[in-house]
């Protein structure tokens, strides 16, 4: 015993050294002893470690709670000696090594074993150190954000334990607050928020369910006032005795867990607006306040839980800290320099010659001449004889958010070709700098001049390189990259650098007040009190370079004119901020100075425009903390709309504390639907290196500000990692019977439905808050789909409203992010084409990204394919393609009369919509299989893999060469099956151009949302280059009449070209007959 007991402590040092398994590896103890995999699925054989010494081999069941095989444990230490010595179990918990090769404590004992999935099936039994709730909140916590808390206490960073330590008074602070809220304000978080705007009073029916009632009522009508009348109606079949019930009721919308509440008109609701505009009745359900009570109840119990174990002393106050003697930066005239120190792992050429280009930014802006180091030979260690940077800035002159970029770079004699290189990026990125000589980027890295506390950098410090470079990057750097170091140090290029000293006291940033007071200074010098008046011309000048487009260079005289009209710009042209911001001279500290004085005074921005200044061209903290000011402004609903955006805009946040993050967690913390799409963008891209610690932080953050929200969103997390593995199983199966194609469906979907049947399946797939829409669903059948990837397609039953059935597709090994930007745009389109009261019937389905390359796609009821309509009506797949017939025929099965009418104006409208979207974002790759039609007409297009103009080509040529889908089935469903020009037709035609002019006045809000995701690592958006193509599709900068000629050319190139569509849909639907 005890030599297997010493061998087993050996193992247990070791196995945090290892490497995680690979993410593909299937083969794993967990997966081999799956029913899938065709082994016993009951029984797992567990080493346990207890702290007596003693080593216990057991059987235990794989689905069993952690509290459960604790029992067992229990049970089985009592036969063996030292079990006096273990005293009371509730003292312990397992630990055990997880697949990321780390130590996770297993406080939350209500997991099952399969879920846990050590690396090793070897758990310890440890002491626990601390009070049990904060240790389960905490382990909570880390499964679900997925990373461990013990991680970020690892990580030895000032900023970091700041961070936490004020974002965890906060949020304790908000818990206590929650615990003193009346139900009424409760509820609040649950409802749909208003929208105020003039609407004109209709009236409308709607199904109010009790024992189900219609009602016609007014949509001036108040909530409170139709909860009145459906109880007065429901009453006169009750009885007079049921009067005391009167005032007990709540209304909540029928399909999901959201109320009205309050007393506006129903019309500012969006659900009584969507289903108004789709001339649809609202179906609404009276729940009894007891039903919701017991929630509220339900959640003020999860959160005393926790919060009122806590010590209810506060801490006394830390003595006050001694104040140091500081020197203010704008004292220290002499140059900015550091010192190279060397560089290691280098991956250079053997013949190269190595150097470092250091550059100093404030966002995009090169504040001087990059400084260049002497050249260095040598294999992977370098270091060079002249080491001193020194740049053309004074100390003085250096913005707070001045970034240091750095790129590590090879000097080679120029040569033909090389047939092979140790660089993987050599031929992509060579860039000729001299005559003779090809420099090579091998690494860059960035880091701040300043620290989060606004202090000048001193001393060592080294920084771990990143080798992958974006497609544009200035003089070889790369400034709008992370500031983050590479946490992969094992094989990074490490360049280690000095900071010098410039005073004998730390030299700080002024803070604001100094500032203010520095402008003031300048402005009685020059008496600048009617400064920056422009003439009659000047102001024509400065209105054609306001109105340009956001992409649109400025050239140093317009700079320069417009900082000297600057006054002018704020009382004219207040929306024209950002082109102000970029003409400040950052390099000069008295600008900026004037700038942030001029910013005290500026009017407030509409948050649209306001977006703008969160782009990395605006890293200046105070401009950024007016953007979110103006940010305060956004409905609940409109925050939503943007919501992807701005959790993109914190990777260009230097610090974790800034304005940005408090205000997404307070509005988060203030709507559980903002904190659910909050979480879930965060948590998708917590795996990338750049981000992980920032949105852990962040996540960690949300969850102990929102404690009753932590159960729900867990059970997800747990629900997809269940869908995960049942698809990766599924392609395993699929690829050992490739033989057989038939004997593999049978038997995978044979073990599918095994798997599960499962509890641990069934349990945690039933009862589920989907992460696409917050509904309650419940699983009802699952089948995998025929594609590469064997997505999963999964019908639940809406456990809210029976009957309501709701399709969900689960992926695992795709990225979903473009798809979910591209939806996001055509929601955005739908609503301004509806604010210009056009309602073209856009269907923006639900798609979410949920992990690396994983995520969830809603499927649109009742509809299918064009190519399964036109396969459906041909025996012939070549011929079905040409089957101008097929669509009208369709609809006409499913509708007749009005309802036939009703549904042809349905595709008439939001095919013109799509035609309009589809043109405008580049949309590619439109075979048949991928644009869809409702029964009730409506047509919508899916799969969004390639946008802005990255059209697909075989041999070179395209295969789309038609700007926007417009066939004739299409026309000739639009035209009622009449031949002709009709009048239905003209109006088609109007409903596109309408749309399209619409859409250009938004233009810059578009660029605007593009630009903003340029850092988020989309394929198909890396740089400005590709956001070129929606300037141009949108004719920005030129008339409306131009734009319109431009737009109608490309319709008629589309109706004229729409032959060479037919020939493709012809041969896929061939490719499609040939698989099946």
């Amino acid at each position: 015993m005890c030599d297997c007991f010493h061998y087993v402590c050996v193992l247990w040092c070791v196995l945090p050294l290892a490497m995680p398994p690979a993410m593909t590896d299937l083969l794993d103890i967990w997966a081999a002893h799956s029913p899938l995999a065709g082994h016993a699925p009951d029984q797992i054989t567990v080493d346990f470690l207890l702290p007596t010494g003693i080593y216990i081999q057991m059987d235990v069941p794989r689905e069993a709670t952690i509290q459960h095989i604790k029992l067992l444990l229990w049970k089985q230490a009592q036969t063996l000696p030292l079990f006096p010595a273990l005293g009371e179990m509730e003292s312990y918990m397992f630990e055990c090594v997880n697949q990321a090769a780390v130590h996770e404590e297993l406080e939350d004992e209500t997991r099952r074993l399969c879920d846990v999935r050590p690396f090793l099936p070897v758990l310890k039994l440890v002491t626990r150190n601390c009070g049990r709730a904060e240790r389960l909140l905490d382990s909570k916590i880390g499964v679900l954000i997925g990373k461990g808390l013990h991680e970020l206490d690892a990580i030895n960073d000032q900023e970091v334990k700041d961070f936490r330590s004020k974002m965890f008074r906060l949020s304790e602070e908000r818990m206590q607050r929650v615990q003193k809220m009346s139900f009424s304000e409760w509820l609040q978080a649950f409802v749909y928020q208003n929208n105020h705007f003039t609407f004109k009073s209709e009236e409308f029916s709607l199904l109010v369910f009790q024992d189900s009632a219609s009602l016609k009522v007014s949509s001036s009508c108040t909530p409170t006032e139709l909860m009145e009348q459906a109880v007065r109606k429901w009453l006169t079949t009750h009885g007079p005795e049921e009067e005391a019930w009167r005032g007990q009721y709540v209304l909540r919308l029928s399909h999901c867990l959201e109320f009205l509440f309050g007393d506006h008109p129903l019309i500012q609701y969006k659900y009584i607006r969507t289903c108004m505009q789709a001339k649809e009745s609202p179906h609404l359900t009276l729940v009894h306040n007891s039903t919701v009570k017991a929630m509220f109840d339900k959640e003020m119990s999860t959160i005393g839980a926790v919060v009122n174990r806590k010590s209810s002393n506060p801490p006394l106050p830390l003595p006050p800290k001694r104040r140091h003697p500081t020197t203010c930066v704008w004292d220290v005239s002499r140059p900015f320099k550091i010192v190279l120190v060397n560089a290691s792992k280098v991956n250079a050429e053997e013949t190269a010659k190595v150097q470092v280009r250091a550059g100093l930014f404030h966002g995009t802006e090169l504040l001087c001449k990059p400084a260049v180091s002497s050249e260095s030979s040598g294999r992977s260690d370098h270091m060079w004889k002249e080491n001193t940077l020194e740049f053309d800035i004074s100390v003085s002159d250096l913005p707070r958010m001045t970034r240091l970029c750095f790129a590590i770079y090879a000097v080679m004699d120029k040569v033909k070709k090389q047939k092979s290189t140790k660089n993987p990026h050599i031929n992509k990125y060579q860039t000729i700098r001299k005559a003779g000589k090809v420099h090579y980027p091998i690494a860059w890295v960035n880091t701040m001049v300043f620290d989060y506390k606004g202090q000048l950098k001193t001393g060592d410090i080294n920084l771990h390189c990143w080798s992958s470079f974006p497609d544009e990057l200035e003089e070889m750097l790369n400034p709008i990259g992370t500031i983050q170091t590479n946490p992969y140090t094992e094989n990074a290029t490490a360049l280690y650098i000095h900071f010098p000293e410039y005073s004998s006291h730390p030299v700080v940033f002024p803070p604001f007040d100094k500032i203010l007071e520095k402008a003031a200074e300048i402005a009685r010098a020059s008496d600048c009190g009617t400064m920056g008046r422009g003439g009659k011309k000047f102001h024509i000048e400065l209105k054609e370079i306001m109105e340009r487009d956001p992409l649109s260079q400025l050239c140093e005289n317009e700079k320069d004119l417009i900082w000297t009209l600057r006054y002018d710009c704020r009382e004219n042209f207040p929306q024209s901020l950002p082109k102000l911001l970029l003409s400040v001279k950052w390099s000069k500290h008295e600008d900026m100075a004037q700038l942030q004085a001029l910013l005290q005074i500026w009017p407030k921005l509409s948050p649209r425009d306001a977006l703008e200044l969160l782009d990395f061209n605006y890293p200046d903290q105070y401009v950024r903390e007016y953007a979110v000011r103006c940010l305060r402004d956004m409905s609940n609903e409109e925050l939503s709309q943007y919501l992807l955006q701005l959790v993109q805009v914190l990777r260009y946040e230097p610090y974790y504390d800034c304005a940005l993050t408090h205000f997404l967690l307070e509005r988060a913390q203030g709507n559980r639907k903002i904190g659910h799409f909050l979480f879930w963008h965060l948590r998708s891209e917590i795996h990338m290196p750049a981000v992980s610690i920032q949105f852990a932080l962040i996540l960690e953050s949300y969850c102990r500000s929102c404690i009753p929200h932590i159960e729900i969103l867990k059970k997800q997390v747990e629900a997809l990692s269940k869908l995960k593995s049942v698809n990766e199983l599924i392609k395993l199966g699929t690829t050992k019977n490739a033989r057989s194609k038939t004997k593999e469906a049978m038997l995978t979907k044979e073990a599918m439905m095994t798997c599960l049947r499962q509890s641990g399946y069934s349990e945690t797939l039933s009862d589920l808050h989907s992460p696409l829409n917050p509904h309650i669903l419940l699983v009802e059948r699952c089948r995998y789909m025929d594609s590469k990837m064997k997505p999963l397609w999964i019908v639940y039953n809406n456990k809210l409203m029976t009957g309501d059935n709701l399709g969900i597709i689960f992926k695992n090994g795709d990225d979903l992010r473009q798809d979910m930007l591209t939806l996001q745009i055509l929601r955005l389109m739908d609503l301004l084409w509806k604010e210009a009261n056009l309602d073209l019937r856009i269907v923006p389905y639900g798609c979410l990204a949920t992990g690396d390359r994983a995520g969830l796609i809603e499927v649109v009821s009742s509809a299918d394919t064009i190519a399964n309509i036109q396969l459906t009506s041909s025996n012939v797949a070549a011929a079905a393609a040409f089957n101008k017939d097929a669509l009208l025929n369709w609809l006409k099965e499913r509708n007749s009369g009005d309802a036939l009418d009703r549904a042809i104006e349905e595709f008439t409208l939001s095919c013109a919509g799509y035609c309009v979207a589809t043109y405008v974002l580049g949309i590619g790759d439109r075979h048949s299989d991928n644009i869809m039609v409702r029964s009730t007409g409506q047509l919508f297009h899916i799969d969004f893999g390639h946008i802005l103009g990255n059209f697909k080509s075989k041999f070179g040529i395209k295969r789309e060469r038609v700007p926007f889908i417009l066939t004739h089935d299409f026309i000739h469903v639009i035209q009622q099956g009449k031949t002709g020009y009709t009048e239905k037709f003209g109006s088609f035609r109007q409903y596109c151009e309408e749309a399209y002019l619409i859409l250009r006045k938004n233009g810059n809000l578009f660029i605007t949302l593009f630009a903003l995701m340029l850092t988020a690592g989309l394929p198909e958006l890396t740089s400005v280059k590709d956001i070129q193509y929606l300037k141009d599709s949108l004719a920005l900068g030129k008339t409306d009449d131009e734009a319109l000629k431009q737009f109608r050319q490309k319709f008629d190139e589309a109706l004229r070209e729409s032959w060479t569509t037919k020939v493709n849909w012809m041969a896929h639907n061939v490719a499609k007959d040939n698989r099946s």
